[in-house]
């Protein structure tokens, strides 16, 4: 019913229309699980993967469409800021659709006070922040703790850390995209869901300091997933590409050019995304 509700075609003028679009989606996804699977001693262990889940399902009409719309102009184009013009308005439609997830996930997470919500995302933030010590760490970011503190990892370590765990999704971005090329939103969402929990540990779960985390972690969030979402578009691409028109066709091979200019802009990306994380973020937040 929702994707008769809220039709793709709507917002294919308005790529800011995608914020809205992931304002709700994600919401939904939280508030279903909250009042479902709370109770569930077996099912509320897995929360975190099934808000996501949730939250994929709903998407998916949306990351399809976008993806199909511009296969269809890749076809037509060469170069490298053709490349990036044509596919630029997805990219945009993408990182509002990514906001929107944060903003609702961080939002409801900190509302419901439910701690199994997100619970796979904080134990990935410690998987990265504290790799020595995950489970202290997991439970140090219990709501109902009141102290709060980040790993003593080196800038070096955790910079290599970073572009490890980076290069990783980007790897699993690529291959869910070419396998489904709307498969990436599951590594999208998921990314998403996973900054939400980090807001909720920077703010201390206090809602007024919502806006401050977002601050703290787009700075470098929003190129990181910008990447990813290049990375998403480009499988996808690649995907539709080799289906309409076989490995012969010379659509095909210019389609093959763009996909590798394409990762190539997000493997710069993402080095810089975590040389900000690292080297710059920690300045304007202590």
């Amino acid at each position: 019913m929702l994707e008769s509700i809220i039709n793709p075609k709507r917002v294919e003028k308005g790529p800011w229309k995608m914020f809205f679009v992931g304002l709700v989606y994600a919401s939904l996804s939280l508030l279903l699980v909250h009042w479902f699977f709370k109770g569930d001693p077996v099912l509320s262990e897995y929360s975190g993967m099934i808000v996501v889940t949730f939250c994929v399902m709903f998407s998916l009409p949306f990351i399809y469409y976008v993806i199909k719309q511009e296969e269809e102009e890749d076809e037509h184009i060469e170069g490298f800021f053709s490349v990036w013009k044509t596919h630029s308005d997805a990219i945009y439609a993408f990182m509002w659709l990514f906001l929107g997830f944060i903003i609702a996930f961080s939002f409801w997470y900190i509302v419901l006070q439910n701690s199994s919500l997100l619970n796979a995302q904080i134990e990935t933030y410690c998987m990265i922040n504290s790799p020595g010590n995950i489970e202290d760490c997991v439970a140090k970011y219990d709501f109902n703790q009141k102290t709060f503190s980040t790993g003593a990892a080196t800038k070096e370590t955790r910079f290599l850390s970073i572009i490890e765990n980076n290069v990783y999704v980007m790897i699993f971005t690529l291959l869910f995209s070419l396998i489904f090329g709307a498969g990436a939103i599951f590594v999208l969402a998921w990314n998403a869901s996973v900054i939400a929990g980090a807001i909720g540990i920077f703010t201390k779960y206090q809602i007024t300091d919502i806006p401050l985390g977002i601050a703290r972690y787009m700075i470098h969030g929003f190129p990181e997933i910008a990447a990813y979402f290049i990375t998403a578009l480009a499988g996808g691409i690649f995907g539709v590409g080799f289906i309409r028109n076989g490995i012969k066709n010379p659509k095909f091979l210019r389609i093959l050019e763009n996909v590798i200019i394409l990762l190539f802009i997000a493997i710069i990306i993402l080095i810089i995304a975590a040389a900000i994380e690292v080297y710059f973020t920690p300045i304007l937040f202590k």
